[in-house]
């Protein structure tokens, strides 16, 4: 029964979507990738929200039913009888009656399994698109029958843009330059590689008063220089947001002094990488959302050295739906880890291959099986001055560790996964 009202809501809300969109007509630009999807989609309403009248996807409403609720305009109803008849209601009002619609859509997509994203594709095509990344690992590998099928699957909204369409990827992903350039498209990129037309040089923290508030970076478009600052977060992926953003933007005909100026308000989403004050003095770098080798080896790589003596602290949970690669990916972070940290935390099954690695390479470690039993145990163990990084896949709830290390229990807000109906999970 429930299989059977899940596959009607979803029918209902696909059905109500096209409607909209055939009745308003408005420009919709695509976000895809592997890694980094949600914080590209919230720099890119940042970039465009004072030229485009506009609307984006919540948080990371990527799926079969995210993309509807956000052409609809409505908050996900979870399991709510009453709450899914009113999200129909509002989408027959739209639908019958005249309405100011935005003029662009800035829809996140997602695959979790095949053909996730041909079904989105059947609701909405796209008319720009920005593809993040498409790394040699990607996430869920585990349930395709190669990375090669993933990356054809992500890189999907791309094969449906109209001849001469903007497709936004980076110059620093061979994977993704080469699906671009058999495509009839008007091709953009961005990156650090020399031939990026939005390139990004000098990426580095951002000190106040001693601690780390930020990125910072210079940005070269069409032979300018401007300056890009991130705040509360760290990372040199932390930028790469805001770089696809300015070369939509440009794509779009917006000027980057325009796009800058819009993205001086971006954040980047909870549980991506951001700074937290920790308990007994620690920084934590929150980056709980969810996790893949590509973005853990990035923010290992990325970690600040700490002051007064302080530990870099590398708290990593299972990453998931990586098949046969598990192991060796596990592993590699491992080795990487102890080369940028001074301890390493495994929690999950899956994860042991981590710290194995991460030991074996010199630097202690401790091992959990689940969030719960860390939590207590790290916030014993942390100190001032100590770098606590904290990642894992979703399922793993690691956010959950940055709930039990933080200094200031009102910083819950900040954190991803507060809503109640995750709170009972």
């Amino acid at each position: 029964m429930k299989l059977f009202l899940r596959t009607l809501a979803a029918a209902l809300l696909a059905l109500f979507a096209r409607a909209i969109l055939a009745k308003y007509k408005p420009k919709v630009v695509m976000i895809t990738g592997s890694v980094g999807k949600t914080s590209t989609k919230d720099a890119v309403a940042a970039a465009l929200k004072e030229s485009f009248y506009l609307r984006a996807s919540e948080k990371s409403y990527n799926s079969e039913f995210g993309v509807p609720l956000t052409i609809i305009g409505a908050k996900n109803p979870w399991d709510d009888a009453a709450a899914w008849l009113r999200t129909f209601g509002e989408a027959l009002a739209l639908i019958l009656f005249p309405n100011h619609y935005p003029k662009l859509l800035v829809l996140e997509v997602g695959a979790d399994r095949p053909n996730d994203l041909w079904r989105i594709l059947k609701i909405v095509t796209p008319d720009a698109v920005v593809v993040t990344r498409l790394p040699d690992i990607p996430v869920h590998v585990e349930l395709y029958p190669s990375a090669e099928a993933v990356r054809e699957e992500e890189f999907a909204p791309a094969y449906l843009l109209p001849e001469g369409a903007p497709l936004i990827v980076s110059a620093d992903d061979h994977n993704a330059l080469q699906l671009a350039l058999a495509l009839s498209v008007e091709l953009h990129t961005f990156g650090a590689a020399e031939d990026a037309q939005v390139r990004v040089e000098n990426i580095g923290p951002c000190i106040e008063e001693r601690l780390p508030c930020g990125v910072r970076a210079d940005i070269i478009e069409a032979g300018k220089k401007h300056t890009l600052l991130v705040r509360g977060a760290l990372g040199r992926s932390q930028v790469f947001a805001p770089l696809a953003a300015l070369a939509l933007a440009r794509a779009l005909g917006v000027s980057a002094e325009d796009a800058l100026k819009g993205l001086a308000s971006y954040v980047p989403p909870p549980g991506r990488a951001r700074i937290l004050k920790g308990k007994n003095g620690a920084l934590i770098i929150d980056d709980s959302y969810n996790a893949s080798p590509a973005a853990v080896e990035e923010i290992v790589a990325s970690l600040p050295q700490p002051v007064h003596g302080g530990r870099r602290i590398v708290v990593l949970g299972d990453m998931l739906e990586l098949g046969r690669y598990s192991s060796d990916e596990h592993a590699r972070i491992g080795k990487l880890a102890a080369t940028h940290a001074d301890v390493a935390v495994s929690v999950g099954v899956r994860a042991r291959p981590f710290a194995d690695a991460a030991e074996a390479s010199g630097i202690p470690v401790m091992r959990f099986q689940t969030s719960d039993e860390a939590a207590p145990a790290l916030a014993d163990f942390i100190h001032e001055h100590d770098v606590v990084l904290i990642k894992g896949s979703q399922s793993i709830r690691t956010e959950r560790i940055v709930k039990a290390l933080l200094q200031n229990p009102e910083d819950v807000h900040h954190l991803v996964r507060q809503e109640a109906q995750w709170l009972k999970r």
